[in-house]
């Protein structure tokens, strides 16, 4: 995530067409625990560029922003980001900001714009004392060599193409385009095979491409599927898809589409963190799948890459701030977001997929959230264009994906990558209020399939029951060795979680079980009480009385006096051993012995 976080803003900087290996290092050797090291490792990676002569138009610099009390506040530390309603991160050059990374409790857009605004002026002085290192080491550049398509190839390709790219380019139906498109690049590599290698066309060609939907975006005010710029593609929605989950759901974007599921678990499948940062655990968990077939490619299937995980955290962070605390819902949260179909704005389809499912799971989300991806077309005079809910065409051929998310009362999330050299605050600004109303066309569709989180949970969840406890008698639940705790969880087939609180936290899948586990936790922990009523069981005999077992550990005697109402001969008469008895405790001596009678007990009904 930090490597993602550093290279996004450094990527659009180097010249096209640089194809040397290029690789940079940021080797923590200390961290103070107060400051994010990825903050100062962004920054000490583009000194490291601008010394090494490569063709890289920075310097760079970063900044994370909170707010704390109403204010923004730059570079704050790790104890203020604890309550913080915002966690921004912005990455820029001296006149431009490169890359927007956001975690929020529903900030309204002008509060978003002001902080990055403070950003870009908070980076400047970092910026500047970069500059003064390169003049003062005297840096140079080295020469390099730049692999772009041949200008009379691109050239000779535009003209073939001239007149047959407009209905190919621009069609309603993605499926049709990309066949169109294939067949105008079949015909590309017919007309210009013999004299040119195959990858030198399909580069040539593809940038042709792009630049036909540039132009067409720019003069003719015409995207490649035919919508207004601010148009979203067709939404459905769709919960309870799979029969056996405790939560799913389906969200279909034009030919995007997502399929979330949501699995609860007791707090003790939680997930550990252990980094120099953090030693925690994390009880809400989104994953983000996108296997080749997702996109028509055939790809080997391995362990997540880069882009996976960082969409995966994103669409996470954007859920973050609706979901319930562990005392209101005590349970780990895990939701999987399966894309099934990618054309652009996968990682904000899983946002809405997992809002869906969360709440079809029974999950007490505070409100929906949902989410766009937005585009830019800029123009060389300096104008632009901004497009709503971009596909994959949109995407490789524009300078910008912004992925806004958010509630309908302010923004959770943010993440914005470009491949120009930087953006204006103004045009953050237009992009941010386009987005916002392409949210709430959004959201109407989520809330026309599920308003709000189901009442109750899936019959396939465990349900949690909770027990409170003396702390000082956690060690009796446990037992020497868990010795206990495993005999309870053996028995009725529970799991259970102990906190240092005394919280006791019963998870099962069977009502019974939980009961009962309740019942045997309780007996082991509570302490007699005078004048109530135990279901005991005989456990020795003497002339005297005879001996109840009412609690785990706990025997009293009844004596023979209050064995009946009736005049009682022999303690056999009345009791055998190992029968269950109904006794009341009368009585606790000084010695802490139990003095218990069954006579009392049959008197009164107490409980």
């Amino acid at each position: 995530m930090s490597a993602r976080l550093i290279d996004r803003p450094i990527r659009p900087l180097f010249p096209k067409g640089y194809r040397h290996d290029v690789q940079g290092v940021a080797t923590v050797l200390s961290v103070d625990l107060e400051y994010a090291p990825n903050i100062i490792a962004m920054t000490a990676i583009s000194t490291a560029l601008m010394l090494s002569g490569a063709p890289f138009e920075g310097p760079i610099a970063g900044v994370r922003i909170g707010k704390l009390d109403g204010k923004l506040v730059a570079f704050p530390s790790e104890a203020q980001m604890a309550d913080s309603e915002l966690d921004l991160t912005v990455a820029g050059t001296k006149d431009a900001i490169m890359m927007v990374e956001a975690g929020a409790m529903e900030v309204d857009e002008a509060t978003m714009i002001e902080a990055i605004e403070l950003a870009h002026k908070s980076i400047q002085p970092l910026i500047d004392l970069q500059l003064e290192v390169v003049k003062a080491l005297g840096a140079k550049e080295k020469p390099y060599d730049l692999v772009l398509p041949e200008a009379e190839l691109k050239t000779a390709i535009l003209a073939f193409l001239k007149d047959k790219m407009g209905p190919a380019v621009r069609h309603q139906d993605h499926y049709q385009r990309h066949g169109a498109i294939k067949n105008l690049e079949e015909e590309v590599v017919a007309e210009f095979g013999e004299e040119h290698e195959h990858a030198a066309i399909e580069v040539a060609f593809q940038k042709v491409i792009d630049g036909e939907i540039r132009r067409a975006i720019l003069e003719d005010g015409a995207r490649p599927d035919g919508r207004k710029m601010d148009e979203i593609r067709p939404l459905s929605a769709q919960v309870s898809v799979l029969p056996r989950t405790h939560g799913s759901a389906i969200f279909t974007r034009g030919t995007t589409q997502v399929l979330n599921v949501t699995t609860l678990a007791s707090t003790s499948y939680a997930q550990l963190i252990d980094t120099m940062e953090e030693d925690t655990t994390k009880r809400y968990m989104h994953h983000y799948n996108a296997p080749g077939y997702s996109s028509g490619e055939v790809k080997p299937m391995r362990s997540p890459g880069r882009r996976e995980i960082g969409h995966g955290a994103l669409a996470e962070r954007a859920l973050l701030p609706v979901i319930p605390s562990v005392e209101d819902f005590p349970y780990t949260i895990r939701t999987v977001s399966e894309v099934l179909s990618q054309n652009g704005s996968s990682s904000m389809a899983s946002v809405c997929g997992s809002t869906l499912s969360l709440m079809d799971a029974g999950v007490p989300i505070r409100k929906p959230v949902a989410g766009i991806a937005m585009g830019l077309i800029t123009k060389e005079d300096g104008g632009y264009v901004i497009l709503s809910d971009i596909q994959g065409a949109e995407d490789f051929a524009g300078d910008m994906d912004f992925k806004v998310a958010g509630t309908d009362d302010g923004i959770t999330a943010l993440q914005m990558d470009i491949k120009v050299k930087g953006i204006t605050p103004a045009i953050m600004k237009a992009a941010l209020a386009q987005a916002k109303t392409g949210r709430a066309h959004i959201m109407d569709s989520i809330k026309a399939e599920l308003t709000e989180p189901r009442a109750d949970l899936s019959k396939f969840a465990p349900r949690i029951d909770k027990v409170m406890i003396d702390p000082g008698k956690i060690a009796l639940v446990i037992g020497k060795g868990g010795e206990t705790i495993n005999k309870i969880i053996a028995e009725t087939g529970v799991e259970i979680d102990i906190e240092d609180s005394g919280l006791v936290m019963i998870a099962s899948t069977s009502p019974e079980g939980s009961k009962r586990a309740i019942e045997i936790i309780r007996g082991l922990t509570e302490d007699p009480e005078i004048g109530r009523i135990y279901n005991g069981t005989v456990v020795r005999l003497m002339e005297f009385g005879a001996f109840v077992n009412v609690l785990p550990g706990k025997d009293g005697l009844v004596h023979i006096s209050q064995l009946s109402d009736k005049r009682v001969d022999k303690v056999g008469d009345v009791v055998k051993l190992g029968d269950k008895v109904r006794v009341k405790l009368v009585d606790i001596d000084p010695q802490g012995r139990l003095n218990l009678s069954m006579r009392a007990a049959a008197n009164k009904d107490d409980k």
